[in-house]
């Protein structure tokens, strides 16, 4: 009988143990979203550029994940990861892996959720860029439907094609 009760202390610790792990968990995830989205200030110049290349980014799809695409053929990810550079004026660079992972070095690793994006991403069927702006640095990623392979046998322009027309475009926004 005393064995039964002490064993069922154990179990009623080990619940409540990870009732509390739990609970912790959800209260850091609570904070992570509040902090994402539960801020009411209002938007500052140097956020409104991520919402302005979101906004670039659904309007065009099509064209940003033929041109990926047409790249990927090109050099697949020997020169690294497109990029969108918004200063001075919006082009396309190539970020390569080494400068982005000396990046995360000096800010503390805190963009290791990036370089594992960027490492794991399946260019068949998503694209991966990064945006750059104001100092910062924002992920672009999206499953295109069609898939980047189709979107680029679609678009039928070469490569030189989409970076002259997406720059163009770029260059019309209000970054």
């Amino acid at each position: 009988m005393k064995s039964q009760g002490f064993q069922h202390l154990i179990h009623i610790r080990r619940e409540l143990r990870i009732t509390n792990y739990v609970r912790g968990a959800c209260r850091r995830l609570y904070y992570e979203l509040f902090m994402m989205f539960g801020s009411t200030q209002p938007e500052t110049g140097d956020s409104k550029w991520r919402r302005q290349l979101d906004k670039f980014v659904k309007e065009n799809q099509r064209d940003l994940a033929a041109l990926f695409w047409g790249l990927w053929l090109e050099n697949g990810d020997s020169k690294g990861t497109v990029g969108i550079d918004l200063q001075p004026t919006p082009h396309f660079v190539y970020c390569p892996q080494a400068a982005i992972e000396n990046l995360n070095h000096q800010v503390e690793n805190r963009l290791q959720e990036i370089l594992g994006i960027v490492e794991n991403h399946q260019p068949e069927v998503e694209v991966v860029m990064i945006g750059i702006g104001k100092g910062e640095i924002k992920l672009i990623q999206f499953a295109p439907e069609p898939p980047p392979p189709d979107c680029f046998a679609q678009v039928g322009q070469d490569v030189d094609g989409l970076l002259e027309l997406l720059e163009q475009r770029m260059s019309e926004q209000d970054f």
